[in-house]
């Protein structure tokens, strides 16, 4: 089922927002002193591109460095990647089909913003116990 959701969202949405990460990295890449959010934009862009079946979990080792960074990415970048979610989530709901699809969107929206300090892990690899902080 996954798969097949995958498939969708790609067609319908995920490639376009993947891209839009993909273009907030390299910019951010551009300057030496902001690789660690080209980074964190092109892991979110992987993310965009097929999201069911990964999920969020925030890193244990994050510290004030993640904060301080997720204030300048909610910023720079991550209000305009968040509207592309909302207009992508709005678009997708129009259909019966698409409401997954953009429940999924608005679910991505909180690591859009605050990408820094968290991890996008397969679903099988979780642990038991350990806590998901975004699922979709």
């Amino acid at each position: 089922m996954r798969t097949l959701l995958n498939l969708i969202w790609l067609i319908f949405g995920g490639f376009w927002l993947a891209l839009g990460y993909v273009f907030a990295g390299i910019l951010a890449c551009i300057l030496i002193v902001t690789i660690p959010f080209g980074i964190a934009s092109f892991r979110m862009a992987s993310y965009a591109l097929w999201p069911f079946g990964r999920t969020v979990v925030s890193k244990p080792t994050a510290g004030v460095g993640s904060a301080l960074g997720n204030v300048i990415w909610f910023i720079v970048a991550g209000i305009w990647l968040a509207m592309g979610h909302i207009t992508t989530a709005i678009a997708q709901a129009i259909t019966i089909v698409g409401i997954p699809l953009a429940i999924a969107n608005v679910k991505m929206i909180p690591i859009t913003c605050f990408p820094l300090g968290k991890d996008i892990v397969d679903d099988r690899a979780l642990v038991p116990g350990m806590q998901a902080a975004y699922h979709i």
